[in-house]
């Protein structure tokens, strides 16, 4: 039997599924911190488009994800060659939004929990602006996985050999407002890239001055979970940067991963100097699973601080309750 040939998209359906990305795009940002906010302000313009396929075979229940080729990516400077690829996300807005209170104050239907059910990468294309792919990833779709809550999150990345992958745009595309019963190709533009909320963290923080310490404690962890494994467990890395200066980072124990993880796990961080003139602290949160060999992976991150000009309303609270610890919920981002 012959694979179905790829679909062939009209100019209207190529113009709604833009349309479609565009209307994603402005409701994940609804979840967005103001310091994201303030961050992609700066980007005005994404270069570059992505074309992929998407096809889901209703008789298996699996769905083929093909990345085929990124084209007019740009270079910021000529010293730096880069080196693309594709970080693929299939996120289900499923589960029931945030109930506690976090940084946003606005009453009303809470904002969508996502989930992160599969997660891909594509391999490094060296020295291209416009690299081909080919590559096929694929994964069997549970019956509760309901098609119109799932979106496809597809991010171009410039590859960094320490980690620090610069997001060069991404796409997205719902699932269920797409005919994918037959190999379907899109061709969308790069957008500016968004965060999604995926949980949210209750955070205490106490400042010792006259010891020139930082206390940070991580008391719990809520996430969205489509099934709960008894293997898995969730651990924290915790980074502070002072005054330009950072710090050693530390992490918390692994903890068996529930619907609400509680930790109560306090870190204590020496400060090189005081007063404090900017200081930032980023929480990662990481999902391990003892029966596996495969790595650890990000569920997401948040963060938490004071700059010159400005600090956010936790570090405030806490600048007003010296050596009291103070505690508050904060969106968890990826």
């Amino acid at each position: 039997m012959h694979a179905p040939k790829l679909e062939d998209i009209s100019t209207e359906v190529h113009k709604l599924s833009r349309c479609l990305s565009q209307s994603l795009l402005s409701f994940s940002g609804s979840s967005q911190t103001d310091m994201d906010m303030a961050e992609e302000a700066n980007v005005t313009k994404v270069d570059g488009s992505l074309r992929f396929a998407i096809y889901h075979d209703q008789l298996q229940s699996c769905l083929v994800i093909t990345i085929l080729q990124v084209e007019g990516l740009v270079k910021n400077t000529q010293a730096h060659s880069l080196q693309p690829f594709v970080k693929i996300r299939l996120m289900w807005a499923g589960s029931q939004g945030v109930e506690s209170s976090t940084d946003e104050e606005d009453e009303g239907t809470p904002p969508a929990l996502w989930t992160v059910l599969q997660e891909w990468q594509t391999r490094t294309v060296k020295g291209s602006c416009n690299p081909l792919f080919g590559d096929q990833f694929s994964c069997i779709l549970q019956d509760d996985w309901a098609l119109h809550q799932i979106i496809l999150r597809l991010e171009v990345k410039d590859f960094d050999k320490f980690s620090r992958h610069e997001v060069l745009g991404e796409v997205r595309v719902a699932l269920g407002q797409l005919n994918i019963s037959y190999p379907l190709e899109l061709h969308e533009d790069l957008q500016i890239p968004q965060k999604d909320l995926v949980g949210e963290v209750l955070l205490s923080l106490r400042l010792l001055p006259t010891s020139q310490r930082l206390e940070v404690g991580l008391l719990k962890v809520r996430t969205a979970i489509t099934e709960i494994s008894s293997d898995a467990a969730l651990h924290a890395r915790i980074s502070v940067q002072c005054n330009q200066c950072k710090l050693r980072y530390q992490k918390t124990s692994a903890v068996a991963r529930c619907l609400v993880t509680v930790f109560n796990e306090v870190l204590v961080f020496s400060l090189p100097e005081y007063p404090l003139e900017q200081c930032k602290i980023l929480v990662s949160v990481y999902e391990t699973h003892t029966s596996r060999k495969s790595t650890k992976y990000m569920i997401g991150q948040l963060t938490v601080g004071k700059e010159k000009s400005s600090e956010d309303k936790h570090w405030s609270l806490m600048m007003r309750s010296i050596r009291q610890p103070i505690a508050k919920w904060h969106s968890l981002l990826i």
